[in-house]
């Protein structure tokens, strides 16, 4: 989120804008988009998509008071280096109202912190002042000219090249670990805020699970659960390994509410492969907000690097199987005893979710 813009990836519900846009012969899509508009479906559907899926970036609608905007990519990413370039376009309607530097602006400080990259990279041709003003309004710092190093219709251009890292952002370096998920993760999605506990989640977190029979069956840690626990776990210990894992509260954007919690774990980053646990409250069931916060927390795992994503559920949990289904997930088998449950030990089913299979 910016101040005026939701930055978010492309789906199948853009396909009467994206048409429009095509049929106007306006070039804002992100590279890749189709020139005609029957392959709309199919790029809202796969090709926008590949940049992540194939881990070197992301391609992002920047969209206001429901329309789309412009677009904008991280794309040439290297992970292991820590390092992206950021290009954007703004339909011709709505230039001219500083969306772009608020876009750049945004996407940048995302990257250089809760996506662990400690450098962007923007350019642009040295005779294109709006994109020149562009980069220097995000922050950026002017480091040099590429002679010849853009090619358009009309033969090459010099580029000029603008960096920005970490360390420039007014908060400082980021805390992110050589191989972690640093900390102060935040995520969004349509309906719900993915963020860090705190003290003020303690009573919201105890009346969720105290009482209720769903979690009391299938989760140990239930057992005995009072205020003290509450808190603990929403200041200490749910905030103590960012390299292996990652907790996240689950907040309604509609009131506020604690919905319930996600968590990231047993992440192994030589492997590529994590996996994924989650509870709600009772009051927030049977409204979809397990399935679309699986669904963010697994984007912004591709994203950051892993290529497969996994999931348990007792054999009896048929709640939590069908959200693993409905976010997407394929089911591989049967683990005998692996997964503990109140009073021992339960068969699990795991389901997985690959980089490509994901969208």
């Amino acid at each position: 989120m910016t101040k005026r813009m939701t930055l978010r990836p492309f789906g199948p519900r853009d396909a009467a804008q994206a048409r429009a846009i095509i049929e106007a012969g306006v070039e804002v899509l992100p590279p890749g988009a189709p020139g005609h508009v029957s392959g709309i479906s199919q790029w809202l559907s796969y090709g926008v998509h590949e940049l992540w899926r194939s881990g070197q970036g992301v391609n992002l609608a920047m969209e206001e008071g429901g329309t789309i905007v412009g677009a904008l990519s991280l794309f040439r990413t290297v992970w292991g280096a820590g390092t992206s370039e950021v290009g954007y376009g703004v339909h011709p309607a709505h230039r001219g109202r500083g969306l772009a530097p608020e876009a750049v602006t945004g996407l940048a400080e995302w990257a250089l912190t809760e996506g662990g990259l400690r450098r962007i990279e923007l350019r642009a041709n040295l005779d294109n002042t709006a994109s020149l003003r562009v980069a220097e309004k995000a922050g950026f710092t002017r480091e040099g000219v590429l002679r010849g190093g853009g090619f358009e219709h009309d033969g090459p251009h010099d580029l000029v090249i603008f960096g920005l890292l970490a360390a420039d952002l007014d908060a400082g370096p980021p805390t992110v670990h050589a191989r972690g998920f640093g900390t102060g993760v935040r995520l969004e999605s349509e309906r719900l805020l993915l963020r860090p506990f705190d003290a003020a989640d303690t009573d919201d977190a105890l009346a969720a699970v105290e009482g209720d029979a769903e979690i009391h069956r299938w989760m140990p840690w239930a057992e005995g659960y009072d205020r003290q626990r509450s808190y603990d776990w929403c200041t200490r210990y749910a905030h103590v390994d960012p390299v292996s894992g990652l907790q996240f509260a689950i907040e309604a954007k509609e009131d506020g509410r604690l919905a319930g919690s996600i968590g990231v774990q047993r992440a192994d980053w030589e492997r590529g492969d994590v996996e994924l646990g989650y509870w709600m409250a009772a009051w927030a069931r049977r409204r979809g907000f397990a399935t679309e916060a699986t669904r963010a927390v697994t984007t912004f795992l591709m994203m950051r690097g892993f290529h497969r994503v996994t999931l348990l559920a007792a054999v009896g949990n048929t709640a939590s199987q069908g959200v693993a289904r409905r976010a997407g997930f394929t089911e591989e088998g049967v683990l005998r005893r692996a997964l503990p449950v109140p009073g021992g030990f339960s068969d699990a089913v795991l389901f997985s979710m690959l980089k490509d299979e994901a969208g």
